[in-house]
C-alpha cells in the first residue's frame, strides 16, 4: 500500500514513468544497503536559485554529481542555507477534481484551516502551513475520500523571469539534475514558461 500510495503521488506530480520505474529497481536492487536523505542547495544559470533532495547510498557520489552538473552549466554548487532563504516549505495536498465540486472545495479547505485553494485542469491544490499539514488532510478526509498527493514541497517566495534563451538553458540544467539516479526533486525560483516535469 506505500508503494502504491509513493506511486500515485509521483504520477500526480507529472513525474514520467521511466523515473517512477527507475525508483522502484533501485529500491529492489538496494540488497539491504543504508540509503540517506540528502539536500543541495546553489545557484544555476542566470543565478536561479535551486534547491536539490537526493536519495542516496553513496553521497560522494551524488555530491560529485551534482557539482559537476553546476559547474558543466555556469551555476555554482552552495553550502546548505545558501539558496533556501528564497523559498518557503509548504504543505502541499493535491485532489482530483472527481472527488469534489469546485463549490464545496473552497469551504471545505477553509474550514479545514488551509491557507490558500487553486484550481487546475483536473485537480485542486491546496497549501498549508507544512506543520499543519496532516491535521487539516485529517479534517479534509470528512468530505474526500481519495487523495492524490500530500507532501511538504519548497515553494519559491518570489520567482524570476528570464529571456528565452536564458531560460532554454536553466531548463536544461534543471533537467540534467532531473536525469541523475540519485534526485527525487528539484525546486527552483525560476517561472518557467513551458511545463518540464
Amino acid at each position: 500500500s506505500r508503494l502504491r500510495a509513493a506511486i500515485q503521488s509521483a504520477r500526480a506530480a507529472n513525474m514520467p514513468k521511466e523515473n517512477i520505474e527507475r525508483a522502484i529497481d533501485k529500491s529492489n536492487n538496494s540488497n539491504g544497503e543504508d540509503f540517506e536523505s540528502l539536500r543541495y542547495e546553489g545557484f544555476g544559470p542566470s543565478k536561479i536559485a535551486v534547491i536539490i533532495e537526493t536519495l542516496t547510498d553513496n553521497k560522494n557520489r551524488t555530491a560529485s554529481n551534482i557539482r559537476t552538473i553546476f559547474q558543466k552549466n555556469e551555476g555554482s554548487l552552495g553550502t546548505k542555507g545558501s539558496a533556501s532563504h528564497n523559498f518557503i516549505q509548504t504543505g502541499i495536498i493535491k485532489i482530483s477534481k472527481d472527488e469534489i465540486p469546485e463549490e464545496k472545495i473552497l469551504d471545505l479547505a477553509t474550514d479545514a484551516g488551509a491557507q490558500e485553494c487553486f484550481s487546475f485542469n483536473d485537480f485542486y491544490e491546496i497549501h498549508c502551513n507544512k506543520n499543519e499539514l496532516y491535521n487539516i488532510k485529517q479534517k479534509l478526509e470528512s468530505g474526500i475520500n481519495n487523495f492524490l498527493l500530500t507532501n511538504i514541497e519548497w515553494r519559491p517566495i518570489n520567482k524570476i523571469q528570464l529571456t528565452k534563451d536564458a531560460e532554454n538553458k536553466a531548463i536544461h540544467f534543471i533537467e540534467s539534475l532531473n536525469d541523475d539516479d540519485d534526485v527525487q526533486n528539484v525546486y527552483t525560483n525560476l517561472d518557467l514558461m513551458r511545463d518540464i516535469s
